[in-house]
Order: structure tokens, then C-alpha cells, then sequence
């Protein structure tokens, strides 16, 4: 085969090659996830947004397509140390949930996402570094540590998550959500911090403890009182039931017997009650005056 043969044949397998490397580069995709920005010359062609999803076409050879994420991204933070409003030292661990909100704003300022992380970092960190400044240690310690201060907590994370998301928008970025995984004591003072909150514990048990004794010798003194009045009041009633009885009792006789031979007969019984009740014993011998009633009746006149 001689050397125009070939070239007949090469030519258009060459020209081929070229038209699908032409189009290929003319050609690029947008997935429902993600931003796309075209970018000629080091700047962007698309600044007013990214492409819908589906198959585009951008100049071949000069233009170049950056894909960002359009969904929440994670970061974690690294741990850093931040002092407490009354100095002391404490170790964070904490996470960022972030999205990219405008994606020319962010090509410009940052490029890729591994920037957009360390500008991140920097952000809350320096959101932690104000927020945890104004509180005390042991404040901190003690909303991570009771589980009743949850409402606690998730003020401190919105504190911090309002910052960051404020400090962040210039960067085409959206905090979404910042929280605090742990809090640790540097090991140099944690033994002293933890014998600190314990004598605090014990302290506030005993304040407890006699604030409950001194309320109970109150309701116990205001009980002793009223049931001292009640019982006094109640032998007061007693004892004016009862001499309103006798009172009421002397009336009737005095009713009953208001004429001589009432008060005679009263007499006479009276005696002769007195005379059974003296011989009921053993002893049958009475001794009664002359004159006494009793002894008229049973001598006779």
C-alpha cells in the first residue's frame, strides 16, 4: 500500500476523531445535585447562575466547568482550646453543617471546598472564642452536664451558629447548623475542677438540707400551735357544756320541787337513798340522829 492509500484512508479517521473531540468538549452535564459555573479565561461566562439539570453546551477548548455540591456538607471542626469568661481553659469538639448558598460568590472568594473548610474553621472558632468568653466555667459545665438544661445547650449552639452563619454569607456560604460535641478539661486542672464542682454539690445538698429542716420545725411549731388552740378551745366548750348541764340540771330540781311538799318528798327520797347505799355493805347497823328524817320514819312519830 503506497503512502497515498494510507492517507486516503487516515484522513478521514482523523477528521472523524476531531469532530468527537469537538463535540465532547462542546458538551457537558448538570445533575440535579450540584451547581455548574462556566469559566473562560479565569472568569465565570454564567454569573447570573448555574445551568439547570440536563446536557449543556459551552465553547470547546476555552471554557472549563466547575461543579460545586448544591447539598448540605459536613465538616468537623477541629478541636481547639478557648477560655471561659473567668480565664479558664477549655477544649471544644464541634462539627459545622453548611451548604454553598451562591456559587459565583464562592468561586471568587474561596474555589473548592477544601478552602471553603479552612475558612470555616477559622469561622467557628471564632464564634466559639467569642460566645464561650462570656461564660463562666463552671456555667458551661453545668449546662453540659444536667441533663434538665437542655434548653441551656441549644442556646449556646444557636449563639454560635447565628455568628458563624453572619460571618460566613460573604463567602457565598450558609451555616446551617453549628453544635458543640463535647467540652474537655485540659488535664493540668481537670481533677481540680472536678473536686471543685463536687465540694459545690455538697455545698448546695447542705443548704438544701436546712432550708427542708428549718421549713419542717416551722410546719411542725404552726402544727404544735393549732393543735394546742384546738385542744384548749375544745376543754373551754367542755367545760361550759358542762356547767350549762348543772346549770339547767339545778333549774329543773328548783322547777320540780318549788313547793314545800315537793321539797319534802325530795328529802325523803333523798334519805331513803342514803339509807340503801349505807346497808349495802356487810355492816347492817346505822346510827341516825333522832331528829334526822329517817329515823321519824322507821321508829315512827
Amino acid at each position: 500500500m503506497n503512502t497515498k492509500s494510507v492517507f486516503k484512508w487516515a484522513a478521514p479517521v482523523i477528521v472523524i476523531i476531531a469532530i468527537i473531540f469537538l463535540l465532547s468538549s462542546m458538551l457537558y452535564t448538570v445533575r440535579e445535585n450540584e451547581y455548574a459555573l462556566i469559566v473562560r479565561f479565569s472568569k465565570v461566562v454564567n454569573t447570573e447562575g448555574s445551568p439547570g439539570p440536563g446536557l449543556h453546551f459551552k465553547a470547546p477548548l476555552i471554557d472549563e466547568v466547575k461543579y460545586y455540591p448544591k447539598t448540605k456538607l459536613f465538616y468537623d471542626i477541629n478541636r481547639s482550646d478557648v477560655l471561659t469568661s473567668d480565664a479558664k481553659a477549655m477544649s471544644v469538639d464541634s462539627f459545622v453543617v453548611w451548604r454553598i448558598s451562591d456559587p459565583f460568590v464562592f468561586y471568587q472568594r474561596l474555589g473548592t471546598t477544601i478552602a471553603a473548610e479552612a475558612r470555616l474553621d477559622a469561622i467557628a472558632y471564632n464564634a466559639l472564642k467569642n460566645i464561650i468568653g462570656t461564660f463562666e466555667q463552671n456555667r458551661i459545665i453545668s449546662s453540659i452536664s444536667l441533663a434538665d438544661d437542655e434548653k441551656s445547650r441549644n442556646s449556646l449552639n444557636n449563639a454560635i451558629t447565628n455568628q458563624s452563619k453572619e460571618n460566613a454569607a460573604e463567602f457565598g456560604i450558609e451555616v446551617i447548623d453549628v453544635k458543640i460535641k463535647a467540652f474537655e478539661l485540659p488535664t493540668d486542672n481537670e481533677q481540680s475542677v472536678f473536686r471543685r464542682m463536687i465540694s459545690d454539690r455538697e455545698r448546695v445538698a447542705e443548704f438544701e438540707k436546712a432550708e427542708g429542716q428549718k421549713e419542717a420545725n416551722i410546719i411542725k411549731n404552726e402544727v404544735d400551735k393549732n393543735v394546742n388552740i384546738t385542744v384548749s378551745d375544745a376543754e373551754a366548750a367542755a367545760k361550759n357544756i358542762i356547767a350549762e348541764g348543772e346549770a339547767e340540771y339545778m333549774r329543773i330540781l328548783a322547777e320540780a320541787y318549788n313547793t314545800p311538799e315537793r321539797e319534802e318528798f325530795y328529802n325523803f327520797m333523798r334519805g331513803l337513798e342514803a339509807l340503801k347505799t349505807s346497808l349495802g355493805g356487810k355492816n347492817k347497823t346505822v346510827i341516825l340522829d333522832k331528829d334526822s328524817l329517817l329515823a321519824q320514819i322507821l321508829v315512827g312519830p
